[in-house]
């Protein structure tokens, strides 16, 4: 489930090939943002290939991710920050300050101090010994274990094409540090995708300790790998692909198996128009990454997961007090049946949060987490969740057959939410959370404002794609 929907996602992680030792360490800054000031943390270390690598965590609103680019041109930094549209420029002066500006769309003056504390993301990770490594992989091959625990899906997205979203778990099983410097995914020889350097970096998720640098795995230590390769609109679906690593300039490759079913098609589970699909399917969601250790068990139930809010044209879901749920244009829509189907399982009585990053009615629990709910068995192990919704508005309960297009309850702002919105995904067993994710398309929308615009079918909104839903049938 998403920690909530950002005011300003202030993320990032650079890149520089090489960088005064000046510059590593931690760094903090405050940054006015209207009538509120966010305190900014910056992480900067240095990989054992020399690579800089960094985080910029914003501690008010409880964000860490990696940052995408710095420049250091003599005692002057950049720092680049795509996702947000933001740079950072700044000068290092004898004070030990960086005096600078942050740029995301206005400029703002933002001040660096150097942090007395070890950086928290990490010391920098010590080279494996070379003979040790050597001799292991000349007797036995690259020490480290592949797994993909869920055979991927091929779906269509708006802008044609097919997507393939899949995780590679990769364990050290040496005495030694291995460090990954590419991963690479073929359809027979040809390469459809390939990480390294920050990209990689940032495609890596670690358990624990969570260091800046992902790609240096110590002894019994396991990184997972998020990739998300293309296939042409019309490319004939292989049977498998082919993903080769490198550890320590020596290849390791594994096959994974694609799965043989098509992803189920589904009508509209909203109505109407200017319909977000904040935290939607792409490599970087927030939903992607969310792996959730359920009885015994990493799953990730929201892989292909959307938060679907409702904007005005200038992007805002709101119009009015901002603690008021009602000022909310999603609040209170109709939350459709996207099939004909049997309902699994509800929750109700919640009450509703005051909309804010960190209000919540409730403590969030494994029970509480998707707030008022429904679940549809859609048939052929498919289930359709439906998170967030008003206290007392549900229209159906355990048992019952619905039509497709029957209201199932109102678009509220319960559990774990910011702000009023529909969480809905599609996984393979009844539970919220403790079961697989699985693609599926809608039969007919239109996109409004990206480069895929226009009318389409059977496809998957992608990532902050702005839709209008087809009328369900």
């Amino acid at each position: 489930m998403k920690k909530g929907l950002l005011v300003i996602a202030l993320v990032t992680a650079i890149a520089a090939a090489q960088a005064p030792a000046t510059f590593e360490g931690d760094w903090q800054g405050s940054l006015s943002a209207g009538p509120n000031t966010l305190r900014l943390l910056f992480h900067i270390a240095k990989g054992s290939d020399g690579l800089y690598l960094g985080e910029l965590e914003s501690l008010d609103q409880g964000v860490a991710t990696p940052i995408d680019r710095v420049q250091v041109t003599g005692q002057t930094v950049r720092f680049e920050l795509r996702r947000v549209n933001g740079t950072f420029e700044g000068t290092l002066g004898a004070d030990g300050r960086i005096k600078g500006t942050w740029t995301q769309g206005t400029p703002v003056p933002l001040e660096l101090t150097r942090v007395a504390t070890a950086l928290t993301a990490g010391a920098d990770p010590v080279p494996p010994p070379p003979d040790m490594l050597a001799n292991i992989i000349k007797s036995v091959g690259v020490p480290m274990d592949i797994e993909v625990p869920m055979a991927p899906m091929p779906f269509p997205g708006p802008a044609g094409g097919l997507n393939i979203g899949y995780e590679l778990h990769l364990t050290n099983v040496s005495p030694v540090d291995l460090h990954i410097s590419r991963i690479e995914v073929f359809n027979g020889d040809i390469s459809i995708a390939a990480y390294e350097g920050t990209e990689l970096n940032g495609i890596l998720q670690r358990f624990g300790p969570n260091p800046t640098d992902k790609r240096t795995l110590g002894p019994g230590l396991r990184a997972v790998a998020f990739v998300w390769p293309r296939l042409a609109a019309r490319a004939t679906i292989p049977k498998t692909l082919r993903n080769r690593i490198t550890v320590d300039g020596f290849p390791v490759e594994s096959m994974v198996t694609l799965s043989t079913m098509s992803p189920m098609v589904i009508g509209p589970p909203l109505r109407g128009s200017n319909w977000m699909a904040a935290n939607g399917p792409s490599n970087t969601s927030i939903h992607r990454r969310a792996l959730m250790p359920i009885e015994g068990r990493l799953h990730i139930a929201q892989r292909f997961a959307i938060d679907w809010v409702k904007v005005d044209d200038g992007g805002k879901t709101f119009s009015g007090d901002p603690k008021d749920n009602k000022t909310y244009f999603a609040y209170g829509s109709e939350a459709l049946a996207v099939a004909d189907a049997i309902v699994s399982a509800t929750k109700d009585g919640i009450p509703e949060n005051i909309p804010g990053p960190d209000s919540r009615a409730v403590p969030i629990t494994l029970e509480t987490v998707g707030g008022n709910h429904v679940i549809l068995d859609l048939g052929g192990g498919h289930f359709a969740f439906y998170a967030h919704l008003q206290p007392g508005s549900l229209k159906v309960k355990v048992g019952d057959k619905v039509r497709r297009g029957q209201v199932l309850g109102l678009v509220g702002n319960s559990g774990n939410s910011t702000e009023p919105h529909l969480h809905f995904h599609v996984s393979d067993s009844n539970s919220p959370l403790g079961s697989e994710g699985v693609p599926y398309v809608l039969d007919s929308f239109e996109v409004l404002s990206n480069v895929a615009a226009g009318p389409k079918t059977n496809a998957l909104p992608l990532e902050n794609m702005r839709i209008k839903f087809a009328e369900s049938r």
